[in-house]
């Protein structure tokens, strides 16, 4: 597998996730359509903005790191396509929860 060449680096308070893949089979045995499949809200981000920038000038650190396991609305963030992988553009607030 061939790495991209490009680098998605946030800004602020925003990361970027990878979405975790759809079922493509129920645990019955039937074989999903793209449009009966539900689109997952969990995901692992991939990388982290460099956090909230205050009145001070000083910048407050995000409290996810990368590898880290989400939940997240699903209905946040903005889809980016790099290579045929999806990845999702988010602020932090966007995610709900750390699967640990």
């Amino acid at each position: 597998m061939v790495k991209s060449k490009i680098k998605l680096q946030p800004l602020g308070d925003r990361v970027v996730v990878q979405r975790d893949a759809s079922e493509e089979v129920t645990t019955g045995g039937i074989v999903l359509p793209d449009s009966a499949k539900d689109v997952p809200a969990r995901g692992t981000v991939m990388s982290v903005g460099d956090g909230i920038m205050m009145p001070d000038g000083s910048r407050v650190a995000l409290q996810l790191t990368v590898g880290a396991r989400v939940i997240f609305s699903s209905y946040g963030g903005e889809a980016i396509d790099i290579d045929d992988e999806e990845y999702l553009l988010m602020r932090e607030s966007d995610v709900l929860a750390v699967i640990e």
